[in-house]
């Protein structure tokens, strides 16, 4: 018997549909009981915060948010006792509030982006409110680090990956996952996705923000991106028509970035089984360099994902109808 809902925090691994002779194997993040992967970094970025004497009983937290991050706060704080706030701007989900509220936790919306948000929870936080900074607190990488790859390591049950494909919001999913595996299996390539028109690792201009939890416009400083062999960019059509696909076509729910990273992790594994560069994009001056090693685990190609958060989650958005 568990004494807290926080120590169910933990998520298969599971084989979805994959390009003829390779596995893609993608993390499902929504089996943690806030939902998504958000709640490993929300137990980690408050446990990290009363250990440094910054966050004391009694204490209220905010926080920015486009979503799971503030579920995942919500929950913490609810199984915790701490009051919570949440900063989130109006164009996210209807869902996203609701659950927020179901906590207990207080949700503030701002017009415009994330960086609105963010700077509405620092005016918050210099009346007295305890901010966790989840875009650099390094207890959010340090969470799957410690717990999501810890796990993969357990579940790939002897396999060797030859690639991570992961979307990027805060980083903290693909730089403390990668950075794990990569010490596992130094010749893995770690592969960031992140929107067409809000592609700041592309170096591409900020154009929309219509992904819900990846690409915030800006450089996070949790993104270790000396850890990245590269870079792709998604549309939202495309995304979205993924994650009706892999709902009717294989009975799991996906939101939108993981729609999009599963769309690039089967591109990534399709063109390993070919023996064929993989055309990441450039993250930094230098270009990448294709692996010899690629496919060499013994057996098809792996390409691991995650799937952050469940579909259920965009329900009002329509992108399922």
């Amino acid at each position: 018997m568990d004494d807290s809902v926080l120590e169910t925090i933990g998520s298969p691994l599971v084989r979805v549909d994959s390009p003829p002779g390779t596995t893609v194997a993608a993390k499902l993040e929504s089996h943690n009981p806030g939902g998504s992967a958000k709640d490993r970094p929300a137990r980690y970025m408050v446990e990290a915060a009363e250990a440094d004497g910054l966050l004391e009983p009694g204490d209220a937290i905010v926080e920015p948010t486009s979503g799971n991050t503030g579920v995942g706060l919500a929950l913490v704080g609810a199984a915790t006792g701490y009051d919570v706030t949440l900063v989130m701007p109006a164009s996210k989900s209807e869902e996203r509030r609701r659950v927020m509220k179901a906590y207990g936790a207080d949700i503030e919306l701002v017009e415009g982006s994330i960086e609105d948000a963010k700077e509405h929870a620092d005016e918050l936080e210099a009346d007295g409110m305890v901010q966790l900074r989840q875009f650099e607190n390094e207890a959010n990488p340090r969470s799957h680090y410690e717990t999501t790859a810890e796990e993969l390591l357990d579940q790939l049950e002897g396999r060797t990956p030859d690639a991570l494909v992961a979307g990027v919001g805060t980083g903290g999913t693909v730089t403390g996952i990668g950075r794990r595996l990569r010490e596992a299996f130094p010749a893995m390539d770690v592969v960031a996705v992140e929107p067409e028109r809000s592609a700041v690792l592309s170096g591409g201009p900020v154009e929309a923000d219509e992904f819900q939890g990846m690409g915030p416009g800006f450089l996070s400083p949790n993104l270790d991106v000396d850890l990245l062999d590269g870079v792709f960019t998604v549309g939202i059509g495309e995304a979205e028509a993924e994650c009706r696909r892999i709902a009717r076509e294989e009975g799991v729910l996906v939101g939108q970035s993981g729609g999009a990273s599963n769309l690039r992790a089967r591109d990534v594994a399709r063109a390993f089984a070919a023996g064929e560069d993989p055309g990441y994009g450039d993250v930094t001056a230098a270009g990448w360099e294709p692996r010899p090693d690629a496919g060499e685990s013994g057996a098809d190609p792996l390409v691991l994902t995650v799937f952050p958060d469940s579909g259920e989650r965009y329900m009002s958005t329509g992108l399922f109808d």
